[in-house]
């Protein structure tokens, strides 16, 4: 069996082979003048995905760049501002241990005390600052709230969250480019986190022997052994010896470092007693008509109670109040109530009129109910209570005043309360007043320990960005390792092989002068040719 094919259909075969090879070469063509091998996804299916694939990543590496280069910008910010609080902090440590020498005035302390009011306005402006971009770098994630805030008493309320706004600058890793100010000037360890009070004084024309209310010199001893045997008792037994019973009438006095219960009731800086991991001051101040002979009349039998510092009550005005009335203090009064009926974030406190108030729980939100209320006397000053805590009020208040009031550990104490608590006692005259000579030494102490505490926090925090800073470096040069990986795969996959398509153009020209060569001849047979 024969097979006919018609003129017609030779003509159309072999033009459909020429367009099919002069595409092939056009094609080619476009491979070797523009250098990229797929033009399209037909012409490599598989090394399209791939290219997909690869394009996405190298996406992904550029948006990690970029964003090391923000966590740059803004921790180098941040570092910049901490190493200015530090040198600040460093001021003030100076001023504090200056208005410790025993030969200022009163005047001169006061001098003191308006110099750290500058310096806390300084602090509060670094600590307010914002970046480029207007955000409050030390406000946490909250970045568009002021952070720090001076409230109509003086004292600073931090208004920002705890948390840190991160990055994503791996595929398995974010970073924290800014560290919240609660955790770099609020959060600070407190040394003054012990108390003490006198319980018996013998004498009944002035007191003579004072303890200091003491600091924590060793926080793991103290957490260790002090808390669980408090609150303590000191006895003096004799003018020249004391003993110390712990909470269940156990003779502890052996633990008193350095002294082993003695001590020199004519020592001008008194005596220092170290005691499970806390530090106090036992100073004897006699009169000028106290005879040597009668010390053992005069200071045997003295006693005070010592422990932890009970927890107190930190009280915030509202800007907007329109009355005079001011929470004056506050103080916790039933501890058991306090722990299970007070707020761990505190309460807002709402006159709705002059007498009238509720208690809401924070943060009051649209819909809240107090849990608390009550009316005053009308006679001020008045109190306030409600879960454990009495508020004293100074006047009558205004129908929409609003008081916040919070429960403050002594555990931490923030460089702000630090700073202003220290210059109300330097602005406290102590000429001629024994008791309150001691209460600024002890002040100054305290001060000076958390200085230094404040500093180590500011120092921790400058050495963690500096850690964050070192990471960047090295994902920096892996990312850039990893784009060049990237670019150097992508290339193997699209770019043209030159020799390659270079030979395969020539083929292919080849192929398609063949093919017209040939169709030439065959155009031109003829059957009628041979006959």
């Amino acid at each position: 069996m024969s097979t006919r094919i018609s003129t017609p259909q030779m003509f159309y075969s072999n033009i459909s082979g020429y367009q099919k090879g002069y595409a092939d070469i056009v094609k080619t063509q476009q491979q070797i003048s523009s250098g990229v091998r797929i033009q399209t996804p037909a012409d490599d299916p598989v090394g399209a995905a791939r290219l997909l694939q690869l394009d996405q990543q190298q996406e992904q590496l550029k948006q990690y760049s970029t964003n090391m280069t923000t966590a740059t910008n803004s921790l180098t910010n941040e570092e910049a501002l901490l190493t200015s609080v530090t040198n600040i902090l460093q001021k003030a440590r100076e001023l504090t241990v200056r208005a410790g020498g025993g030969s200022l005035s009163d005047e001169d302390r006061s001098a003191i005390a308006s110099e750290l009011d500058q310096i806390t306005d300084q602090l509060l402006d670094l600590m307010n600052s914002k970046d480029a971009s207007g955000n409050y770098i030390f406000a946490g994630s909250k970045s568009g709230v002021q952070p720090f805030v001076r409230n109509p008493d003086g004292s600073v309320t931090y208004q920002g969250d705890q948390t840190s706004l991160s990055l994503q600058v791996s595929g398995s890793g974010s970073l924290a480019i800014n560290d919240s100010g609660w955790s770099i000037f609020e959060n600070v360890v407190n040394a003054s986190r012990t108390q003490s009070g006198l319980d018996n004084d013998p004498n009944t024309d002035g007191q003579r022997v004072y303890l200091s209310q003491g600091l924590v010199a060793n926080t793991t001893q103290y957490n260790k052994s002090f808390r669980d045997g408090q609150p303590y008792t000191l006895e003096l037994v004799s003018s020249t010896q004391f003993r110390i019973l712990d909470v269940n009438g156990n003779d502890v006095t052996s633990e008193a470092s350095s002294t082993s219960g003695s001590f020199d009731p004519v020592a001008i800086d008194g005596t220092t007693i170290n005691f499970r991991g806390a530090t106090f001051e036992l100073d004897v101040a006699l009169q000028d008509s106290d005879g040597e002979g009668s010390l053992d009349d005069l200071l045997t039998g003295y006693s005070f109670t010592f422990g932890v510092a009970a927890t107190e009550v930190a009280i915030t005005r509202s800007a907007s109040n329109t009355s005079t009335a001011q929470i004056t203090s506050g103080s916790v009064t039933n501890q058991t109530a306090y722990t299970t009926q007070f707020p761990s974030n505190g309460v807002q406190i709402r006159f709705t009129s002059a007498t009238d108030y509720e208690v809401y729980a924070q943060p009051v939100l649209s819909g809240s109910t107090p849990i608390s209320s009550g009316a005053l006397s009308g006679t001020y000053p008045d109190t306030i209570s409600f879960a454990g805590v009495e508020l004293q009020i100074s006047d009558a208040a205004a129908a929409g005043d609003t008081f916040v009031v919070q429960g403050k550990s002594a555990e931490t104490q923030s460089i702000f309360e630090t700073i202003t608590s220290l210059s109300a006692t330097l602005k406290t005259p102590v000429a001629g007043d024994t008791a309150a000579q001691l209460a600024l030494r002890d002040a100054v102490a305290s001060a000076i320990s958390n200085l230094d505490n404040g500093m180590n926090q500011v120092s921790a925090t400058q050495s963690s960005i500096g850690a964050r800073l070192n990471a960047i470096d090295t994902l920096t040069t892996e990312n850039e390792s990893m784009q060049i990986s990237n670019t150097s795969n992508q290339s193997s996959i699209r770019d043209t092989d030159m020799a390659e398509a270079i030979s395969k153009l020539v083929l292919q020209l080849t192929k398609l002068e063949a093919a017209q060569a040939s169709f030439v001849r065959i155009s031109q047979l003829s059957l009628f040719n041979k006959l």
